[in-house]
């Protein structure tokens, strides 16, 4: 029996325009609150912009956000795990050196902070994923200790900036999650070390879960359920972790598949 309801967001269950369908997602709603199923957002955002995307819907939610280093539940963090302030900054320092061409997004417990000067094109990025923006002068002036770092390059080098970090891998969790995009966070936590701390908290299996995403950054989510699905427009490598494959994000492939399957599941019951 299915009692959770994982997803990554974008390119899984947001459409191409950074939404989701609102009237499908209150049949899921509904379907998903009649068998007590608890549905839980993973999420490379700020847990706050997705509770800006789903507002009075995000009641009840478990979102998995900033990289699925946090876990919030009505207004509560109830779990998280933070890179020292020391390393952190070192990440910076060398990302600056590798490149000024990308954006460098530092998260911490106040919100993302950006340097001073980001392009109107690189804020919207910024802003789509991150309700709480904080401009700098430097980064490097940061005190506190960070959620998160994460690099979009509209230029797409992501894939080869991650190997120049090779001397921070036993130190930090460093995923390029697509050619525009890295995340940074505590070594060892990933969406797969979230996910299984909340399957803890909550007494849920693995066999109880059902999990969708899209990336590379989701291969250690898939392996949290069996119930695992790569929507259509997944990358490769994820469609071969994955035990199925279901309808794109622009289809509100994860949406039909919950009523899908929970249908199947109410049926049986």
């Amino acid at each position: 029996m299915i009692k959770l309801v994982l997803t990554d967001m974008d390119g899984t269950f947001l459409n191409e325009n950074n939404d989701y369908n609102r009237p499908l997602y209150k049949e899921v709603k509904e379907l998903m609150e009649e068998q007590n199923v608890i549905f839980a957002p993973v999420t490379g955002k700020q847990c706050e912009r997705v509770e800006a995307l789903f507002g009075e819907n995000s009641k009840d939610l478990y979102i998995l956000g900033d990289s699925a280093t946090r876990i919030k539940h009505n207004g509560t963090f109830v779990y998280e795990s933070l890179i020292n302030n020391t390393l952190g900054l070192e990440i910076i320092e060398a990302l600056e050196e590798i490149s000024l061409d990308y954006t460098i997004i530092a998260c911490t417990k106040n919100g993302a902070v950006i340097k001073q000067g980001v392009s109107e094109d690189e804020m919207k990025f910024v802003r789509g994923s991150y309700a709480n923006v904080i401009e700098v002068e430097n980064l490097q002036d940061i005190k506190d200790d960070f959620v998160k770092i994460t690099i979009h390059d509209p230029l797409l080098n992501c894939f080869e900036t991650k190997e120049k970090l090779s001397r921070f891998f036993d130190s930090a969790y460093i995923v390029a999650s697509e050619a525009a995009w890295i995340d940074i966070a505590d070594a060892g936590v990933h969406k797969g070390t979230t996910v299984e701390a909340l399957q803890e908290m909550l007494n849920i299996t693995p066999e109880e879960t059902m999990a969708f995403g899209d990336g590379y950054n989701d291969l250690e989510l898939m392996s949290r359920a069996k119930y695992s699905f790569a929507v259509r427009n997944a990358v490769d490598a994820l469609k071969e972790g994955s035990n199925f494959i279901t309808r794109s994000n622009k289809e509100d492939g994860v949406m039909h598949t919950i009523i899908d399957i929970l249908s199947l599941q109410k049926k049986a019951d």
